[in-house]
């Protein structure tokens, strides 16, 4: 299981597309919907058990093999992100370890500075960054709060996501300071709509996981290009990275891209 985590840590760039979205000749584009998300969707853990979460005793084989454990193997939707031609995001099982682990694991590995991913069926996934002695900082209803891992995950297992978005990171000691800086912060104090939002702007120093954080222009485009069964592809278009990740986190919850939250015509493949 060793090399499985270091996996998770030491994710090769090289791997991840860098061509031209628009190489993909036969795909079709659709313009997403910005819409209101409340960061309440993801918290529906808190009330869950571990089965609940997704993690039963038929989860994966790697049951039998990893113990309680892990690693554990999910079906997940899987996509790229691209801003104009620029690969801003990957998450394909061929370039990277998709395995999730159990909290007891993470905090063996996790280092301060580190994003963490957390998981469970029908939500989407809740981030954290890691601070220190098996504590993280997130956003959680509405408040930007210090907890310990083991709390937060509550069953849920979950992975180093420090690879996902391909910007320069931060220095660890900053990223901790970031996220730290913004502890106690609720409501209306706060820039961000999701706990990755957050979690991402703290590790990167980019305004545009902020809401409202970039000016929306006709010339700007966003690019999610979700993997479908077998090897089709569906496209959709955002004038914002924070309206893409919105979508992209409803898709994580649901499994499916549902046609009322898109316009335009276009299709699948």
């Amino acid at each position: 299981m060793g090399n499985q985590l270091d996996r998770i840590t030491h994710l090769n760039y090289s791997e991840l597309p860098t061509g031209d979205p628009s190489g993909l000749e036969k795909d079709e584009l659709r313009v997403g919907v910005a819409y209101f998300f409340s960061d309440d969707e993801e918290e529906a853990a808190d009330e869950r058990t571990p089965s609940d979460c997704g993690f039963g005793k038929e989860l994966s084989p790697a049951d039998e093999d990893g113990g309680p454990e892990g690693p554990f193997s999910l079906s997940e939707v899987e996509y790229s992100a691209f801003r104009a031609h620029e690969c801003i995001f990957s998450k394909l099982r061929e370039n990277e370890d998709l395995d999730v682990y159990a909290a007891t694991t993470l905090l063996g590995v996790c280092k301060p500075g580190d994003l963490l991913e957390l998981v469970a069926a029908a939500q989407p996934p809740h981030w954290a960054v890691c601070e220190r002695d098996g504590r993280v900082i997130h956003l959680h209803k509405g408040e930007i709060r210090r907890d310990g891992l083991l709390e937060v995950c509550n069953g849920r297992r979950g992975r180093i996501a420090n690879g996902r978005y391909r910007y320069r990171p931060l220095p660890a000691d900053l990223v901790v300071q970031n996220a730290a800086g913004h502890v106690g912060l609720r409501s209306d104090e706060i820039c961000w709509t999701n706990s990755e939002s957050f979690a991402a702007w703290c590790r990167f120093g980019k305004r545009e996981f902020k809401a409202g954080g970039e000016a929306h222009s006709a010339e700007q485009q966003y690019l999610l290009k979700v993997r479908l069964a077998g090897s089709g592809v569906h496209t959709l278009v955002f004038r914002s990275l924070e309206d893409l990740i919105r979508e992209r986190r409803r898709v994580d919850a649901s499994g499916i891209l549902e046609e009322l939250s898109l316009v335009g015509g276009g299709g699948k493949e």
